[in-house]
């Protein structure tokens, strides 16, 4: 997998590595603005070999990408809603502003976030501006 430096300026192939997705997964992207990274969004796409879906999706996903800033509201609440559309081993990949950017989420609050949604944090990985947390259902396995 190369090393992490690299992968957050490396190609769109590192983006999708890092966030072990791999061709024929479905994704599901919650919260995407302007501030997005959408190399990130689109290396996903590339890989998978499709669109991501959107929030009016009903199809079981693999995945949730969801971007997260502090002033979106409570987080315990969008990640239950993120659970939607998961499937039994899907996981969520909580992408927030990097430490010291506007949106900041905190390490803490998302834990606690995570704790309450019934989701448990299986790594962390910085995304260029933003920092990733990938989330699973407590007591599933990855």
């Amino acid at each position: 997998m190369g090393d992490a430096a690299g992968a957050t300026v490396g190609s769109d192939n590192d983006w999708a590595e890092l966030m072990d997705i791999t061709a024929g997964q479905v994704i599901q992207e919650l919260g995407w603005d302007e501030d997005a990274d959408s190399g990130i969004s689109e290396a996903l796409e590339d890989v998978i070999g499709g669109q991501l879906l959107d929030d009016e999706t009903d199809e079981m996903v693999d995945v949730v990408l969801l971007w997260w800033r502090s002033e979106d509201g409570d987080l315990v609440d969008g990640l239950v809603d993120a659970t939607r559309s998961l499937g039994d081993t899907g996981r969520i990949w909580l992408l927030t502003p990097a430490a010291g950017t506007d949106g900041t989420v905190e390490p803490g609050e998302i834990a606690e976030s995570a704790q309450v949604a019934g989701l448990v944090q299986t790594t962390s990985t910085r995304l260029g501006s933003w920092q990733g947390a990938c989330l699973v259902a407590r007591g599933a396995k990855r």
